[in-house]
């Protein structure tokens, strides 16, 4: 068996975290992998799509500290079946697949029992725990995987597995109001999309971003406003959702918080938050909330919902042997929408 990349026979390309440090000193290598067989209840995917998320990023650099030597990074992994492992029925082979950043959640813990696995006291992530999809191929647990709408390519289908899942469960943890108004601060993978959600819901939407290229973006998608990071927005706001790991807009989304308007902080990285002052920037029943991972029935109803609105990802792709420029790129804000790496495209 051979690779398209031109691997040894048997053997398969893929990213590696090998020292993490800052992106532009190269932390991931391009090594030689076996191509992995599937386990009890494990499925081998063919990696058509990998989205590039900045979680990714805060692994490469350290933010982040690997689970394991070596481990490889990718969660928004789109491919077809290609080998079943025993007792493996749900799937068929040639089926397409995505994997996304919950790979395992242990079924049995309070939360668990509760239908809350995002905050499973022994979860394993794709790309963290579990080699994920910056490579040709990769097996995962098939109780974790979702077959794919059919109206979405394998590129733009990818950024839906983590940036839409997520940004979906953050708007749902903002308890934004019917027709209400709602702040998003940063506008990348993540949030263009959870934008599209908002406004297919009848919201009035604000995007704070200190990038030009996605102010223009959000005014296309049909934003009512765009400004500064930092900036206030026009009117108070119902919700608002943190997608920038930046610490110090934390305080300035809470002052621009009507009464009783809820923060949803989305990123598994944030840096440290400043003092806060308690009339300022919580009285009168605002809310500060984080997001943790998320559920299947997340993945489900997202996915769903998508496919319904038509919703529409702006992606950049990338030959496979340029996943360290996506990472850069995105680490320097030059990608506007979501990276997606493509394991068996070759260079366009």
């Amino acid at each position: 068996m051979e690779t398209e990349a031109g691997g040894r026979p048997g053997t398969m390309q893929a990213w590696e975290v090998a020292t993490p440090g800052p992106i532009d000193s190269r932390p991931l290598r391009l090594v030689q992998r076996p191509i992995p067989e599937p386990g009890s209840s494990q499925v081998r995917i063919r990696i058509a799509a990998c989205g590039v998320c900045r979680t990714d990023l805060h692994l490469a650099e350290g933010d982040l500290a690997p689970r394991r030597p070596g481990v490889i990074p990718g969660h928004e992994v789109v491919g077809r079946v290609e080998a079943l492992g025993a007792g493996s029925d749900r799937f068929a082979i040639g089926d397409r697949v995505g994997a996304a950043w919950l790979a395992a959640s242990c079924g049995h813990c309070r939360f668990c029992r509760a239908q809350r696995e995002n905050l499973c006291t022994a979860p394993r992530f794709t790309g963290w725990d579990v080699d994920g999809g910056f490579a040709e191929y990769m097996v995962a647990n098939e109780d974790f995987l979702y077959l794919l709408p059919g109206r979405f390519s394998d590129e733009a289908a990818a950024p839906l597995l983590c940036a839409g899942i997520i940004g979906y469960r953050s708007l749902r943890r903002a308890d934004l109001p019917l027709g209400g108004r709602l702040g998003i601060y940063g506008f990348g993978a993540s949030a263009h999309l959870t934008a599209q959600v908002a406004l297919a819901e009848g919201a009035t939407v604000h995007v704070l971003t200190r990038s030009a290229a996605a102010q223009a973006l959000a005014l296309e998608l049909g934003a009512a406003s765009v400004g500064g990071a930092f900036d206030e927005p026009p009117e108070a706001l119902d919700a608002a959702i943190l997608f920038a790991p930046v610490g110090t807009l934390v305080p300035v989304a809470l002052s621009a918080l009507d009464r009783g308007g809820t923060l949803a902080v989305a990123g598994i990285y944030l840096s440290d938050i400043p003092a806060l002052n308690y009339e300022r920037h919580l009285f009168e029943e605002r809310n500060l909330r984080s997001v943790t991972a998320n559920t299947r029935a997340d993945g489900v109803e997202f996915l769903a919902l998508a496919a319904r609105i038509g919703l529409h990802p702006t992606t950049t792709v990338y030959p496979f042997d340029a996943v360290d420029q996506a990472l850069s790129d995105l680490a320097h804000d030059r990608v506007n929408g979501a990276a997606v790496i493509a394991p068996h495209r070759g260079t366009p």
